[in-house]
């Protein structure tokens, strides 16, 4: 499992869209997110770049992903 904040998701638009983003990547078994706390945990086997680009694309940012 990968931990991260996602400080940008202000809404529950903005957890979906994040939530589909993660979702579509290679190896991702489960999304949870915290929308009041910013919370996002990922379950399965993506990589971090692929995590961080899908986000990107999305238009977020990740605080505390891991390096690749």
């Amino acid at each position: 499992m990968v931990a991260f904040k996602v400080p940008g998701m202000t809404c529950g638009g903005c957890a979906t869209s994040v939530r589909r983003a993660l979702g579509a990547v290679a190896g991702v078994e489960d999304v949870q997110i915290d929308l009041d706390s910013k919370d996002v945990r990922v379950s399965g086997t993506p990589s971090a770049d692929a995590l961080r680009t899908a986000l990107d694309k999305a238009g977020f940012e990740a605080e505390g992903l891991p390096a690749a």
